[in-house]
């Protein structure tokens, strides 16, 4: 509607809106999670929450009418058959941008369940959003590093408890879980520091997608396997968006079978480990030869040369 406005004009239109819309969204959602602290009846605690994930769908859509302000987006999108809202979904993605978790959240809002963040224990104070994610249940990790674990032993363990804790939560309402197993939004920097196997892509982590199944991988109807694109997009794909320079968004998302991950011998066999990675490995080579085709098709400026991606095991 107002995308004949000159970039600069749109991104602090964009700017001014999409704040307006988290703290206000997120103020109600923080007040029904004190009203839920102190009020400690399950019943209740689930209608609350019910509320709030509802509070976190009105979000998503006032997301999406902002991009209908700002910006003519043609969203290409694919796989949305059989998704149920009563289902619970671990979702693994490729990560491109800040503006990704409004894209997912804004597509996927009336077809699964509000999507779920294990979060940095820092982000808690970040404002309006941190406690927004608290009061939403969403889980705050504080991972326990490997030099920490050599200093005491005794705390090998304690992350993958916490978060079958925080997890716990998620019984009573079906859940969406999101994990960016490649641990970081994608940049060439990054890409070519790590001497990446992919085109489009960074290394993907398995241990991130491993914990979260080890925890409560029996609760989980199907794993979410999305691809975004933003074929027309500058790097920075958020600015682009803001300015209304983005025109055109992919998404191809796949429902794929729950992996079974026995933590047990996960963290204690080498070779467990080694053989879910070359899984993950092998949706990863795929992701990426199926990104190249779509910017393929696309006549995308971000098309790299044409060479088959190996991904080490």
């Amino acid at each position: 509607m107002f995308n004949f406005l000159p970039g600069p004009i749109l991104f602090l239109l964009s700017s001014t809106l999409l704040a307006i819309n988290t703290i206000v969204w997120s103020t109600i959602i923080i007040i029904g999670g004190l009203i839920k602290f102190v009020l400690p009846v399950q019943a209740i605690r689930t209608i609350l929450s019910r509320l709030m994930n509802r509070c976190m769908w009105a979000w998503a859509c006032c997301n999406g009418g902002i991009l209908f302000l700002i910006a003519k987006i043609e969203w290409d999108v694919e796989g949305l058959e059989g998704l149920k809202q009563d289902g619970w979904y671990l979702l693994i993605s490729n990560h491109l941008s800040g503006f990704d978790i409004a894209a997912l959240t804004y597509v996927l809002r009336n077809n699964i369940p509000m999507l779920k963040f294990f979060l940095k224990k820092e982000l808690l104070y970040v404002p309006f959003m941190g406690l927004g994610c608290w009061a939403l249940d969403m889980p705050f990790m504080n991972r326990t590093s490997a030099k920490q674990l050599k200093k005491n032993p005794k705390l090998k363990g304690k992350d993958l408890e916490t978060t079958r804790r925080s997890c716990a939560k998620f019984k009573y309402i079906p859940t969406s879980i999101i994990n960016y197993v490649e641990g970081s939004r994608f940049t060439k920097e990054k890409h070519a520091r790590q001497s990446s196997p992919y085109r489009y892509l960074l290394r993907p982590k398995a241990g991130g997608i491993a914990f979260t199944l080890s925890a409560m991988g029996e609760q989980f109807t199907n794993l979410l396997n999305v691809t975004l694109v933003y074929p027309d997009a500058p790097d920075d794909v958020l600015s682009g968006v803001m300015h209304g320079k983005v025109k055109r968004i992919v998404m191809r998302i796949e429902t794929l079978p729950v992996p079974e991950v026995d933590d047990k011998r996960y963290f204690n066999d080498a070779e467990c480990r080694a053989q879910f990675q070359r899984w993950l490995n092998g949706i990863w080579q795929q992701k990426d030869e199926q990104i190249h085709q779509i910017l393929l098709k696309n006549n995308s400026p971000q098309l790299v040369d044409d060479h088959p991606a190996k991904a080490n095991g």
